[in-house]
Order: C-alpha cells, then sequence, then structure tokens
C-alpha cells in the first residue's frame, strides 16, 4: 500500500478548534520552550550550588554534593518524573497529595521541576570540573587578599570557571531541551505530543514528525549560535582562546 504525501496538512484545519495543523505544532513549541528555560534556570541554580559544594574542603558539603549527584544522575529521567508525577502525591498527607493533583498546569511544573533536577546533576559536574581546573594559585591569592571563601567563589573561582565549562553548558542546554519530549508520558502537550496527535488526527505520520525534527533542529541551531557569541563575549584574552 503506497503512502499518500500531503505536505499542505499543515494548513488544513485541526480537529482541536485552535487553528491549522501548524498552529498545533508552533504551540508545542513555545510550550517546549518554557518547559526547557524553566528547567536550565532550576538545573544551572541548583547545579552551580552543588558543584561548588563538591570543591570544598569540608567532607560533609563533598558528601552532600556527591549524594544528589549520584542520585539524580544514576536513575533514568522517565522514573525520576513517574516519581514526581505518580508517587509522591501518594506519598504526602492526604490534603497536600490532593492539592497536587488539582494543581493547574502540573505537568508543566513537574518537567520543569523533574527535568531542572535531573539536568542540576550533569551541571553540577561541569561545575566542578571547571572549578578545579583552575590554577590553585587563584585561591591562595584570593585568601592573601582577605577574601573570605563565599566571596573567593564568588568573585574568582566561578567566574573564570563558568568561562571554561561553557561550550559543554551549552551541550546540557541542548540536552535539556530534548529532554523535554519525555515529559509527553506525564501528559505534557509540548512540541512531540502535538506531533504524535497530527499524526492520529490526520495520519499523516511522516509529515507530522518532519516538521516537529525541522523545529527541534531550528531551536537548537539558534541556541548553538547564541552561545558561540556568548562564548566569545566572555572569554579572557590572553587565557582562554577564542574561536
Amino acid at each position: 500500500m503506497n503512502y499518500h504525501w500531503n505536505w499542505r496538512i499543515f494548513f488544513d484545519p485541526a480537529p482541536s478548534g485552535t487553528g491549522t495543523y501548524l498552529d498545533m505544532l508552533l504551540a508545542g513549541l513555545l510550550l517546549t520552550i518554557e518547559t526547557a528555560l524553566c528547567a536550565w534556570i532550576i538545573a544551572l541554580a541548583f547545579g552551580s550550588v552543588v558543584g561548588v559544594l563538591r570543591t570544598l574542603p569540608s567532607k560533609t558539603a563533598a558528601s552532600v554534593g556527591f549524594v544528589w549527584v549520584e542520585f539524580f544522575r544514576n536513575m533514568p529521567l522517565l522514573v525520576q518524573l513517574f516519581i514526581w508525577f505518580f508517587v509522591l502525591p501518594e506519598l504526602l498527607p492526604r490534603t497536600w497529595g490532593l492539592w497536587l493533583k488539582q494543581m493547574p498546569h502540573a505537568p508543566f511544573y513537574t518537567a520543569a521541576i523533574g527535568i531542572g533536577l535531573f539536568m542540576s546533576a550533569r551541571v553540577a559536574e561541569q561545575t566542578r570540573a571547571g572549578v578545579n581546573s583552575l590554577p590553585r594559585g587563584q585561591k591562595l591569592a584570593a585568601t592573601a587578599l582577605g577574601l573570605t571563601t563565599a566571596q573567593t567563589y564568588r568573585y574568582v573561582l566561578l567566574p573564570m570557571a563558568f568561562r571554561i565549562i561553557m561550550p559543554p553548558l551549552t551541550s546540557e542546554f541542548l540536552s535539556t531541551i530534548k529532554n523535554t519530549s519525555v515529559a509527553i508520558t506525564i501528559g505534557l502537550i509540548e512540541l512531540t505530543a502535538q506531533a504524535r496527535a497530527m499524526q492520529e488526527f490526520s495520519f499523516q505520520v511522516f509529515e507530522a514528525f518532519t516538521a516537529a525534527t525541522v523545529l527541534y533542529l531550528l531551536v537548537n541551531i539558534v541556541v548553538v549560535t547564541a552561545m558561540r557569541f556568548l562564548e566569545r563575549a566572555i572569554a579572557v584574552p590572553g587565557y582562554i582562546t577564542g574561536k
């Protein structure tokens, strides 16, 4: 049986009544971007703190950072999303559990937080590697100037470390965008879910997922291009080689 190609399907009205099939995909893309940005903010915030903990001389701080990284890094993202969305409400007191189940836009919040915490473990390892790659003399010089440990990290170590790890952080951000597709399993109607809905409504499976692929590629190209400009802008002359 031959497949009937129909690239004009994107301009046909969608059964959902929200416009055309193209409008459906663009709405999913917007939700994908919103989820990825929220998740990345969480990942960057928690990952930076945990990464710093892993570089402190305190064994307690290092152990806390180690447990955080191993917990979130070694458990599949799909399992983590299921735990936050399906299991957590059952473990909490009944009123709290009902509130979580009835919360508006619960799939969005769960996906953003779940993906953010999952990616925070990877950001933490990047941060730790960046701090440990710095010459020991920078920390000693900051101590000699009378800076506290917090000031040393804030004004000396972290600004340099983030310049070094900017390329791998770009890769982690791209992974965050792609990981949003897993949230379809908890009911988030992002780009992959909209492509699947389009396929089920129109039976044009190749057109639907080709369009989704192109949209993902376009977003990733924009991110990579923007991050390259950022890398050049924050490069330290004579210390980090700009490309």
